[in-house]
């Protein structure tokens, strides 16, 4: 019948497990004890690591100073001699004189450059033209006028100072005396110009 195999196999079963959970335990009470202490003694120790520092080679020592020669000094050579011969010495004689020294004869005065007044002369001059007209008319008169002589002797400016009463008179006399060329005046050596007075008189032919 089935069922009465079946029971063997239940059995059977229940000793697998017991047997296996027996096994765990016993692996499990060994590693409590002693396993474990072990298997962390075959543990490796930690590495422990430390910075090394460089080491420098000594300073090497500087070189020696080089070997000092001691250089014998040069030879004396004494100085040549020179004799140089000196003359005897003279007596002097002084003569003292009892005549008094001469005065400084004193400087010629100078004397300071001529100046000259102008002179206007009319001797050197032509005669102005006797107006025509005036002639007819019979006018006649003295005029006087005013002449500015530059440096060079020629009329630069002239003025009628005193008329002859006729106009036609006191122009004729004014141009033709323009033309002249007097001596200029002389102030510290040099020519300059200045004013001068002339006067012309205007005579009719008989």
């Amino acid at each position: 019948m089935q069922l009465g195999q079946a029971q063997p196999d239940n059995g059977r079963r229940m000793a697998g497990i017991v047997g296996v959970v027996f096994f765990h335990a016993l692996l499990v009470w060994g590693l409590v004890s002693g396993l474990a202490r072990k298997a962390i003694e075959l543990l490796p120790p930690p590495i422990e690591t430390r910075i090394i520092e460089e080491v420098k080679p000594p300073d090497e020592p500087p070189p020696p100073p080089p070997p000092t020669l001691d250089v014998p000094p040069p030879p004396f050579v004494p100085p040549p001699e020179i004799n140089i011969s000196t003359p005897p010495p003279q007596h002097a004689i002084t003569v003292q004189s009892t005549e008094p020294a001469p005065q400084p004869q004193p400087a010629p005065a100078v004397k300071p450059p001529p100046s000259v007044a102008l002179k206007v002369d009319g001797k050197r001059c032509r005669a102005p033209e006797y107006p025509s007209v005036s002639q007819r008319l019979g006018e006649a008169g003295s005029v006087v006028l005013q002449l500015l002589v530059g440096p060079d002797g020629r009329v630069k400016d002239s003025k009628i100072a005193t008329s002859s009463g006729y106009p036609r008179l006191d122009e004729a006399a004014r141009k033709g005396l323009s033309l002249c060329r007097f001596d200029p005046a002389i102030d510290a050596g040099e020519p300059v110009q200045a004013w001068g007075t002339i006067k012309y008189t205007f005579r009719p032919e008989d």
